[in-house]
């Protein structure tokens, strides 16, 4: 039982990396047509604007010539980040909150530089600080040895009291509204580069484990993706509140 288990979510996910790709796609469209609304709007009556006057950045890891990680059955994590990066953007903004996203299409932040991940890593943090947002939600994935470790996560840069509160509510919500088995605390964190160069708040969301087979298939269906951004969004929401952004 436990291998044809096992077949079925491999399958499904070499299935999923195929829909990833379409469903980035849709998503991205969907995503354009909103600015492009925006836009409209603005235009049409610059007095009333209906969005927030403050922002949150939403930055899709890896992208382009990086991969991130890849999945147990090929799926590449720049593809899932992209997608819920586009699914949480169209949500937040649909709430009349706005959104910068440092990336929107498959493509890396280098900007072509011999040393890539530096620029690429970088250029991030230049657009983050430059948008002074409240805070900024970097979307991956994670992976380990073992196909049995599961479960979303969220890490925070160990010296700043604002972003270990907020990576303890999206982790809470993540919990409460993706998956109530998942026992995993915020993670402290004090090497990476986002976590301590950006000069406003921010947070890595762990999404799941793309090596293993059964989380990794999941996150591949429209779904879960829209699951996993619900849980997110509800944490921000309440963080936002908490802070009385709203």
């Amino acid at each position: 039982m436990s291998i044809a288990l096992l077949v079925c979510a491999v399958s499904l996910a070499r299935w999923g990396a195929i829909f990833v790709q379409k469903q980035t796609s849709k998503a991205r469209e969907d995503y354009l047509s909103s600015v492009t609304t925006e836009k409209n709007t603005s235009t049409e009556s610059t007095e009333h604007s209906t969005m927030s006057s403050f922002c949150i950045v939403i930055d899709a890891g890896h992208g382009g010539a990086d991969p991130g990680k890849v999945g147990i059955t090929g799926i590449l994590e720049k593809d899932l980040n992209l997608s819920i990066a586009l699914l949480l953007a169209e949500k937040l903004k649909s709430a009349s909150i706005s959104v910068i996203l440092t990336r929107d299409t498959d493509t890396d932040l280098a900007g072509g530089a011999s040393n890539f991940k530096s620029a690429d890593m970088r250029n991030r943090n230049q657009i983050i600080t430059e948008s002074n947002p409240v805070f900024t939600i970097s979307i991956h994935q994670n992976s380990y040895p073992s196909e049995n470790v599961t479960g979303a996560q969220v890490f925070y840069f160990t010296h700043s009291t604002e972003s270990k509160n907020l990576a303890t509510i999206l982790q809470n919500s993540l919990i409460s509204n993706l998956d109530p088995s998942n026992t995993r605390q915020p993670k402290a964190n004090d090497s990476y580069y986002l976590l301590k160069k950006t000069p406003t708040p921010t947070v890595i969301v762990e999404c799941g484990f793309l090596s293993s087979p059964s989380e990794s298939a999941l996150l591949c269906t429209p779904e879960y993706q829209e699951k996993v951004v619900h849980a997110i969004y509800l944490g921000i929401i309440e963080y936002l509140k908490e802070k009385n952004y709203l």
